[in-house]
């Protein structure tokens, strides 16, 4: 399947107040977006004209690794955001429905996993996913210093949350304090439905590679 251009989308946060999270935020967050979205078009296009019977490959500095590199890091901000952007305008609170299950499952309580997630979302320098791991279906919280380090083999993010100063500077300082206080307004406006179908779609992802007999067994 060839490649095509990717595009913004639009979600439901925008047209809505947001606790604690501005609009001007929200609006240049999405520029943010919507430039990732365009650079990854560019890397692909890149990518796609080289003739790579004559491009140099070379791990030190070549044209191409570039190129494939910075290609992985525009795509997952890309898809991040779309994934963060989904979470937004929500009614906050406790998780509600499957996830709330599987969080008390796999990780002790709703309020052990939220203490954990909360010391997760000041450790790391970019990115805390609360991730699905297709091989054995657990649940994790996963540090990111960018969106393209240490993405983990066969996770799947059920929950992202942006932790980079852009997502948080403007309504409360660039500040451990004031990270703090975004991360509560973040948990203020989750939309745990969206989460719940997020996981429901990994739940599925496992269980049609185990069912198929195409995952490791």
């Amino acid at each position: 399947m060839p490649w095509t251009d990717l595009k913004p989308r639009q979600f439901p946060a925008f047209s809505k107040e947001l606790r604690g999270i501005s609009k001007s935020t929200m609006d240049n967050h999405y520029k943010l977006y919507e430039g990732y979205a365009k650079k990854s078009n560019e890397c692909r296009k890149i990518l796609r004209d080289f003739d790579y019977n004559e491009i140099e490959g070379n791990q030190v500095y070549s044209p191409l690794r570039s190129v494939s590199v910075d290609y992985t890091f525009a795509l997952l901000g890309f898809k991040n955001h779309e994934l963060y952007f989904g979470h937004l305008g929500g009614d906050g609170g406790d998780p509600t429905g499957a996830i709330a299950d599987y969080i008390a499952q796999e990780l002790g309580s709703v309020d052990m996993w939220k203490a954990a997630f909360r010391k997760a979302a000041s450790s790391a320098r970019g990115w805390v996913m609360l991730g699905f791991d297709l091989n054995d279906g657990s649940l994790f919280n996963y540090i990111m210093d960018t969106q393209n380090l240490w993405a983990v083999y066969n996770m799947v993010p059920v929950l992202a949350l942006d932790v980079y100063e852009h997502a948080y500077v403007g309504d409360f300082g660039a500040t451990p304090d004031g990270r703090k206080q975004y991360v509560e307004a973040f948990f203020d406006n989750l939309d745990w439905n969206h989460v719940n179908r997020q996981l429901a779609q990994a739940q599925a992802a496992k269980k049609g590679a185990d069912e198929s007999g195409a995952s490791e067994g």
